[in-house]
């Protein structure tokens, strides 16, 4: 275990339907480097979610909780989560990732060594096969409209180098310091589920922080554990997402043509979204 000094991350999960992992995840949270604190928020989850919770905070008094009467959404319960936690770090972890004992111990050196900066790390899936949210290029929905492959944010892995600079990381598993948390307000309560990280990153960068990928530093991630129940919930919100994104970064320096052109790109492509998460389901 690190020294006292070094004890300074506070690991904020939001959980949702999640007891297929959750035991798991909070696991590794509980042995992890560097986690003083570890705050629970659920929302409003129908399965055993909370009695799996319940079971870690009696015998951690790091892990605190918040039970949601309702689901309010992944940023509202984000904020509730640091704004329950005190550490200057803090770790946004997804329920179905998996972090080793030393994964944000070296994911907070990592950050040490850039200022101010919120890093994520390599994501890779149970096949072995990498998150392509774990690098992403800033949306340019304008650009989609002349070329269809750019609806592809991922960007390739520079594997040669340890710190890879990147437009945006994926919030199922991002590190900063609380001080620019706060700076930033935290996550946009605006979006529902869906491009709130895109849009964090988006702020972080224009506050003047790196957003970097720790290429070196791999966690599993089981993806789309709780969203499989649910698919028009979840292309909903995702659409939802971008649209609200390209509102507010993009619309202001676009004609009304081009805006009304991607209006009906992100919303004409949502039935056919719907009916292939539904066929994965």
């Amino acid at each position: 275990m690190p020294a006292a000094e070094n004890a300074n991350i506070a690991a904020v999960v939001v959980a949702y339907d999640s007891e297929e992992t959750i035991d798991e995840c909070l696991s590794r949270l509980r042995a992890a480097q560097g986690v003083v604190e570890i705050r629970v928020i659920d929302n409003a989850s129908r399965d055993a979610t909370m009695d799996i919770v319940q079971r870690h905070a009696v015998v951690d008094p790091r892990l605190r909780f918040i039970a949601n009467p309702d689901n309010p959404g992944f940023a509202v319960a984000c904020n509730q989560g640091a704004a329950g936690s005190h550490a200057p770090w803090l770790a946004f972890v997804n329920p179905d990732c998996f972090v080793e004992a030393d994964t944000l111990a070296r994911m907070r050196e990592h950050a040490h060594s850039l200022g101010d900066v919120l890093i994520g790390a390599d994501l890779i899936g149970e096949d072995g096969v990498r998150d392509n949210a774990a690098r992403r290029r800033d949306p340019d929905f304008a650009a989609m409209l002349r070329d269809p492959s750019r609806v592809q944010l991922g960007v390739p892995v520079e594997s040669s180098i340890s710190l890879q600079s990147v437009d945006a990381v994926s919030g199922a598993l991002m590190l900063l310091p609380r001080v620019l948390f706060e700076q930033l307000q935290g996550f946009d309560e605006g979006y529902r589920l869906h491009a709130e990280d895109l849009d964090l990153c988006r702020r972080a960068r224009g506050a003047g922080a790196t957003v970097a990928c720790a290429n070196g530093v791999r966690v599993v991630h089981v993806r789309g554990v709780s969203s499989r129940s649910r698919p028009l919930f979840v292309e909903w919100h995702k659409h939802r997402g971008f649209w609200r994104y390209f509102r507010r970064f993009e619309a202001p320096h676009r004609d009304v043509f081009t805006r009304a052109a991607v209006f009906a790109m992100i919303w004409g492509r949502f039935p056919f979204a719907v009916l292939r998460a539904a066929m994965r389901s």
